[in-house]
């Protein structure tokens, strides 16, 4: 079974974030949500209380096949502000595993140097930050190991894309068509 862990962070954006985990879990992907903030307790953005099943420090990802970073503000920096998140996605990318980020959170794989070379997209607020990266402004880009999305108004896209990689375009097709996503 494949395994996943979507990092949470004070003001995460929660949809962002939970339509991942939701979509991977009806895929059958084991997902871990890692807290970035110290606390299993994380207040989103949009001031929804979630509970974490972790801390980030806590996790052995080495089993882990992906790690998504939703965006949010103030999310985002309070991602790339933990340790133990950036050094993951360092040495993920490094060993080609995945690494996913919607939003604003492809922002901190550019400051990683993660997207050096690399077609990419990211909220427009944020795409000026994506230094190094070739900026596509559409819902969804995939570069090698390397997904990620523009925002809120492609999490769908986002979640399905990652079933596929995790667990077949069949998954993928039959959760599209389960949630009636006709996009």
């Amino acid at each position: 079974m494949a395994k996943a862990v979507v990092f949470f962070a004070e003001g995460t954006e929660e949809c962002e974030a939970l339509l991942v985990v939701d979509l991977l879990r009806r895929a059958k992907v084991e997902v871990l949500v890692a807290s970035a903030s110290g606390s299993r307790e994380i207040l989103s953005s949009h001031k929804v209380h979630i509970t974490a099943d972790a801390l980030a420090e806590e996790v052995d990802y080495s089993d882990v096949d992906l790690v998504v970073l939703p965006g949010g503000i103030p999310g985002t920096p309070n991602l790339a502000a933990n340790k133990t998140v950036t050094d993951t996605c360092v040495a993920f990318a490094k060993a080609g595993k995945k690494v996913a980020a919607i939003c604003a959170a492809p922002s901190v794989l550019a400051a990683l140097g993660l997207l050096e070379g690399k077609n990419a997209t990211a909220h427009a607020a944020f795409q000026d930050k994506l230094a190094g990266a070739h900026v596509l402004d559409t819902e969804v880009v995939v570069d090698g190991n390397i997904t990620t999305s523009y925002g809120l108004g492609g999490a769908i896209p986002f979640a399905l894309e990652l079933v596929r990689q995790l667990a077949g375009e069949a998954e993928a097709d039959r959760i599209r068509s389960a949630i009636a996503y006709r996009h």
